[in-house]
């Protein structure tokens, strides 16, 4: 199935204009995971990425001598996946489906090559992708230190 559903409206698809955010959909199919299946793996290849339509999706980063560790709930909207983006295209945290999930998956290379033959997409892609970057980063970062710091994330003082 091509989008002109629910993903649309999603936050990574807001800030690229409307009539590439058609573009960008026909690229797109419906795709289930099942409860309990993972997604991806740390340090795997990544050559697509997701819009979920429903469900939860736990991002997770592996720790020497301690289990996986949950840092992110994805959620109904969210980009799944950023590591396409980046050369060398290797996902740099691991994503398990809690529920089931309904997504939009989209092929990583077309949609760089897209992305390349229209710069004014690209360059909308790219910012969306960065906004994502950011948060995961610090949404990272304070899971992290909760759950191995000696005093958690803590307040600034």
């Amino acid at each position: 199935m091509t989008g002109q559903g629910p993903s649309l409206g999603s936050a990574f698809l807001r800030g690229i204009p409307a009539a590439k955010q058609r573009i960008l959909m026909e690229l797109s199919h419906e795709v289930t995971f099942a409860a309990g299946h993972r997604i991806f793996h740390e340090g795997g290849r990544a050559d697509r990425f997701w819009v979920l339509r429903s469900g939860r999706v736990a991002l997770d980063v592996h720790v020497p001598g301690r289990q996986t560790a949950d840092v992110e709930l994805l959620e109904s909207e969210d980009l799944l996946g950023w590591s396409w983006l980046f050369p060398p295209y290797v996902w740099h945290l691991g994503a398990r489906a809690l529920t089931e999930v309904r997504a939009d998956e989209f092929d990583a290379e077309a949609v760089r090559a897209l992305c390349v033959g229209d710069p004014e997409l690209g360059q909308a892609v790219a910012l969306a992708v960065a906004a994502v970057v950011g948060h995961r980063l610090v949404t990272a970062r304070t899971r992290l230190l909760d759950l191995f710091a000696p005093y958690g994330s803590g307040e600034r003082g």
